[in-house]
């Protein structure tokens, strides 16, 4: 009788190393993920913090870009008004401007023509 209670006492023993063990790695495993947490906001923190600058430079390059564009169409027409009158040049400058548009919206719709292929799964190549 004295064996089995010592038995008992044994396996009560053993069961409680095991239980703290498991609270011990339950609570590694709560601090880990708290501390990933945190890690990621502040991560996300810096990543919003430096795209306010990207987007602030990305715009203002875009507004010069336009700007810049400008100049080349009151350009074009100026020098080509001596040419072929300001009539001519407005039609030349305007169907050379529609025509680089329409090229910018094939070229849009075949790529996204494209990557809807891909995502279906039917295009290889991409």
């Amino acid at each position: 009788m004295t064996e089995t209670k010592t038995e008992a006492g044994q396996d009560t023993g053993a069961d409680e190393s095991l239980l703290g063990g498991a609270r011990a790695l339950l609570e590694d495993g709560q601090s880990l993920i708290a501390a990933e947490l945190e890690f990621q906001k502040a991560r996300a923190g810096f990543v919003l913090g430096r795209a306010k600058g990207i987007l602030a430079l990305a715009a203002l390059a875009l507004a010069l870009l336009f700007f810049a564009l400008m100049a080349l169409v009151v350009g074009l027409l100026l020098a080509l008004a001596p040419l072929i009158g300001p009539w001519g040049a407005l039609a030349v400058v305007f169907l050379g401007l529609l025509a680089l548009t329409g090229l910018s919206v094939f070229g849009i719709l075949r790529r996204v023509k494209g990557t809807l292929r891909a995502l279906k799964g039917q295009d290889r190549a991409a």
